[in-house]
């Protein structure tokens, strides 16, 4: 099959109100684009693209949002406007009130958050991370079976529980962490 093929066959498969994989690189092909979606996460609510476009002037120039300049909020303003946000509302990731200046995200930014998320250089993958702690409590539990000591003298019970506390405790770190890992 060539590319253009499988990316029909992709279409018809999925959802007609889901965006397709291709709609969601474009959204997210550029930082300003990615760094709208970040704003509007984490402002729940309606936001201006005024308000908008001074915080990703202050992240583009790194500095605070009363230090932005006239010039460097009006081409932020302008770039939002004429390109970004109709290109995000075209993909039905936000809705955007051009004549009230009025932005918010939609059920299908939702698409957007997997891609969001990264992995700090110095970290392992998670599902490495799980292999392993499923290797180590299966090593346990064989030499707890066999009767090795100390191993044999800890109940099935005490097992269990040790190995639930472990799984849960990194579920928990794992949420953690990837909280902290998202871009923005």
């Amino acid at each position: 099959m060539t590319p253009q093929l499988i990316g029909e066959k992709e279409a018809t498969n999925n959802d007609a109100d889901e965006p397709s994989r291709d709609e969601v690189f474009k959204a997210l092909s550029n930082r300003r684009r990615r760094n709208v979606i970040t704003y509007l996460k984490q402002h729940d609510d309606d936001a201006r693209v005024r308000d908008i476009s001074e915080q990703l002037a202050a992240w583009e120039n790194d500095v605070e949002i009363p230090e932005v300049t006239y010039k460097q909020r009006k081409r932020v303003y302008t770039a939002l406007h004429q390109s970004h946000l109709p290109k995000l509302a075209g993909g039905g990731f936000i809705d955007y009130e051009p004549n009230r200046g009025i932005v918010s995200l939609t059920e299908e930014s939702r698409q957007l958050e997997m891609y969001l998320e990264v992995v700090s250089g110095n970290e392992i993958l998670w599902g490495e991370y799980y292999i392993g702690l499923a290797v180590v409590c299966g090593l346990l539990g064989g030499a707890a079976w066999i009767g090795t000591v100390p191993f044999a003298a800890v109940s099935g019970y005490a097992y269990a529980v040790l190995f639930a506390v472990l799984f849960g405790l990194s579920g928990v770190i794992h949420r953690v962490s990837t909280r902290r890992n998202r871009l923005g």
